[in-house]
């Protein structure tokens, strides 16, 4: 899994996003100043969505890829402290569950 985080993304940033997202109406709002970006495998970003959306105050968009059947991404939307907390969260999850 790949994982960046942008703090005051740029309009340049969301309007790539816009493109590339499925849902845009997350991004029509300004209500988030941080974008978590997770890439991994599709059953991945599911889960990571699901503990994103459990673990903090965020809104959780699908991103397409060049080729969306090998790989899939995901953009965490919010406030800083609750992108960096859902982040955290989906890092110490899937770390527990490989030592398992």
């Amino acid at each position: 899994m790949d994982i960046e985080i942008i703090k005051s993304p740029s309009e340049g940033v969301i309007k790539m996003l816009k493109n590339r997202s499925l849902s845009n109406d997350f991004l029509e709002s300004k209500e988030f100043d941080t974008v978590g970006l997770i890439q991994g495998k599709l059953v991945e970003m599911l889960a990571a969505t699901d503990i994103a959306e459990k673990a903090a105050n965020v809104n959780v968009v699908e991103i397409k890829g060049i080729c969306p059947q090998h790989f899939a991404m995901i953009a965490v939307l919010g406030d800083t402290a609750s992108v960096n907390e859902a982040v955290e969260r989906i890092l110490k999850e899937f770390d527990e569950r490989r030592n398992i």
